[in-house]
């Protein structure tokens, strides 16, 4: 007689197909080793010497970078708990918008280090109360790691100084280059009224040819397009903005005129002429020498601003013509009319220059400051031109950082060494289990300069080591020497600093997110949806023609 063996307590409610997993090894140790693989794909980039990753993503497009956060968001992660801590990184990006890295690698240290000690026979629940319990103190006692404060955020020599730390972990190179261009586009767009910066503000343009040395600050903003007239440069623009074509628009429906004989044929023309030219001249009566529409220009209305010496250009994106409206001061209209004097905006000069074969439209204002800075980006390739756009990114949002809370920590290893060290002090003193979880707390912080010190080339035991005694005998701010190895540096004299918010941020995300899948004792999945297998996706050219994708 066969044994009747009763269902699972998930199959009597789950349908045909669905999966769980439970207990230590199936669930706990599972998602710690997948978090694992997560973190050795990023741990080669962390740093001025770090890898660069070749990312080809599902539509083939390819991504040459060592920015965390480019990796993750291009990278098809599937194992849900792989997943948590993809999302913890897009929120860093949201938010301080660096330290991406810091905070994974973090992470998936201190899952390691959980890994370790729940194999030798502690409960997670235990793991989690002394990362808690580590994590509450470590806030309280940072703050005293502040060895600078960023006061002058209007001066251009000053803001290099701090955004150099984030520009060198991407850009090492040309690291003196794009963290002026920073530092000044910040300066430019930068209220001393004490108006929130909007990293918004500065915007990026990228035009192939030169190299990164040519790139330059526009106190304006920049655009990919000729002048549709033949007027090629304005000086004092008065500019009017109009949000839709500028050309006789059509009607919804279908329209007919019945025309007798020619003459009324010739009169129909000429009316709609007539209306064309009356519509320009009043523009140029009204003092008006720049059009700038969000559609195409019609044949007729070029025709007459020619005529009239206007100059005429074409916005395709509505974003750019809001952020052009809110440079110039003034609303775009939703007809063709003559808008009133507050609503033309005001320019010192818009011109048509040409760069590396290519055709743009400057709206530039003088003076040092103003409402929008455009960086325009030169260089070789394009994915060049792409990592020191996320290069700039990172400084920019450093900058944003900044004006929020300008308390500054040491970079080069220092901050982490420093937290390492407090987190040891703590476990020494603590006589209960939690001590090895504090322990493991330590050398997970101890995992970034081990790092730092590795891509460089260098023994990072040793490094490691070495720093931690220099900083006991010294007692400041001293960091790694990534380019001598047995050196240090004094990091408040070679000016490496990273922002406080951002090494704050990356602590409470690492812990946060290491704490949430530490929680997970069981995943449900239910059964995959049915559906037609997708298209595979077409291979690229042999000859590199990938149709712009790349």
């Amino acid at each position: 007689m066969a044994l009747s063996i009763p269902q699972s307590f998930q199959g009597r409610f789950m349908k045909e197909g669905a999966r769980a997993f439970k207990g230590l090894d199936e669930v706990v140790l599972r998602n710690i080793e997948a978090c694992s693989e997560l973190g050795n794909q990023l741990r080669t980039t962390f740093g001025p010497n770090g890898m660069n990753k070749l990312i080809i993503n599902d539509i083939e497009k390819e991504f040459v970078t060592t920015d965390a956060a480019t990796i993750i968001r291009e990278l098809d992660v599937i194992h849900p708990a792989a997943q948590l801590l993809s999302f913890a990184a897009q929120c860093v990006e949201e938010g301080p918008g660096d330290g991406v890295n810091t905070a994974v690698i973090l992470s998936v240290a201190l899952l390691e280090g959980a890994g370790e000690l729940i194999r030798a026979g502690l409960k997670p629940v235990e793991v989690i109360d002394g990362y808690t319990e580590v994590h509450k103190s470590l806030m309280e006692k940072i703050e005293s790691f502040v060895i600078a404060k960023a006061t002058e955020l209007h001066d251009v020599k000053e803001v290099k100084k701090y955004l150099k730390a984030a520009v060198m972990s991407k850009q090492l190179i040309h690291v003196d280059k794009i963290t002026e261009l920073a530092a000044e586009a910040c300066v430019q767009v930068s209220s001393k009224s004490g108006k929130a910066f909007n990293v918004d503000n500065v915007r990026m343009v990228k035009i192939p040819g030169g190299t990164i040395n040519d790139s330059t600050v526009v106190n304006g903003m920049v655009f990919h397009r000729a002048s549709e007239t033949d007027r090629r440069s304005v000086e004092n623009a008065k500019v009017a903005l109009f949000a839709c074509p500028f050309d006789i628009l059509q009607t919804e429906t279908k329209g007919t005129v019945l025309l007798n004989n020619a003459d009324e044929l010739m009169e129909f023309s000429g009316n709609e002429e007539k209306e064309v030219e009356k519509q320009i001249k009043e523009l140029h009566d009204a003092g008006i020498n720049v059009v700038v529409a969000a559609g195409k220009f019609g044949d007729l209305y070029i025709h007459y601003l020619n005529k009239y010496n206007i100059m005429g250009v074409r916005l395709v994106s509505k974003f750019d013509l809001r952020r052009l409206c809110r440079m110039l001061g003034a609303p775009a209209q939703a007809v063709i009319c003559t808008p009133s004097l507050d609503h033309v905006g005001q320019c010192d000069k818009v011109s048509q220059k040409e760069l590396s074969g290519q055709q743009t439209i400057v709206f530039e204002k003088s003076g040092q400051t103003g409402s929008i800075a455009s960086i325009v980006i030169r260089g070789a390739t394009m994915q060049q031109m792409n990592d020191v756009e996320r290069a700039l990114d990172d400084a920019i949002n450093n900058y944003k950082l900044l004006t929020r809370d300008n308390r500054l920590v040491g970079g080069a290893g220092t901050f982490e060494v420093q937290v390492a060290r407090h987190v040891e002090y703590l476990a020494n003193k603590n006589s209960t289990v939690s001590q090895y979880v504090m322990h493991k707390f330590g050398q997970a912080y101890q995992s970034l300069p081990k790092q730092l010190a590795k891509n460089a080339g260098l023994n990072e035991t040793q490094a490691l080591a070495s720093l931690i005694a220099e900083q006991k005998k010294n007692d400041g701010p001293i960091g790694i020497d990534i380019f001598e190895a047995g050196k240090y540096i004094d990091v408040k004299k070679e000016n490496i600093y990273d922002s406080y918010l951002a090494k704050a941020k990356a602590i409470e995300v690492a812990v946060d997110s290491a704490i949430q899948i530490l929680r997970v004792d069981q995943i449900i999945m239910a059964r995959a949806a049915g559906g037609p297998n997708l298209k595979a996706p077409r291979p690229q050219d042999p000859e590199g023609n990938d149709d712009g994708m790349a």
